[in-house]
């Protein structure tokens, strides 16, 4: 008398299950870094029309009460020259994007620009659309 297994054990691999999970973890990822800002500071930008292409290489910002930040770390006026050297060196078409409070004088703006012109440097105003 021949005794059959009635289920019998496929030694195959497929990899359907493994292809699912990595789309889903790769449609997360590109939709949690479109949410993500690139400044934690609260400010309300100028709005403006037109939109620059340029990549900056960091950001400069002035919030309401006149704090300046080189992305996240609050420097003063008078360090901002030496950290901006520190972290850009003089690369020729070197872009610095500008965000500023609607509320900060068009002086202290003036002060920034004269720093980046000095050091040649592009600097981007960051607006909101209209």
């Amino acid at each position: 008398m021949a005794l059959s297994a009635r289920n019998k054990i496929n030694i195959g691999f497929s990899s359907v299950g493994m292809t699912d999970v990595i789309f889903n973890l790769l449609i997360f990822f590109m939709l949690t870094s479109t949410l993500v800002h690139p400044t934690a500071l609260k400010l309300n930008l100028p709005k403006g029309a037109v939109q620059v292409s340029a990549k900056p290489q960091t950001t400069v910002s002035i919030t309401r009460d006149l704090k300046l930040y080189v992305e996240n770390n609050q420097v003063s006026f008078d360090e901002l020259e030496s950290v901006l050297k520190q972290k850009l060196g003089a690369k020729p078409e070197t872009y610095i994007s500008l965000h500023t409070d609607e509320s900060v004088p068009i002086g202290t703006v003036a002060q920034v620009l004269n720093i980046a012109q000095k050091n040649n440097y592009k600097l981007i105003l960051a607006t909101t659309p209209k």
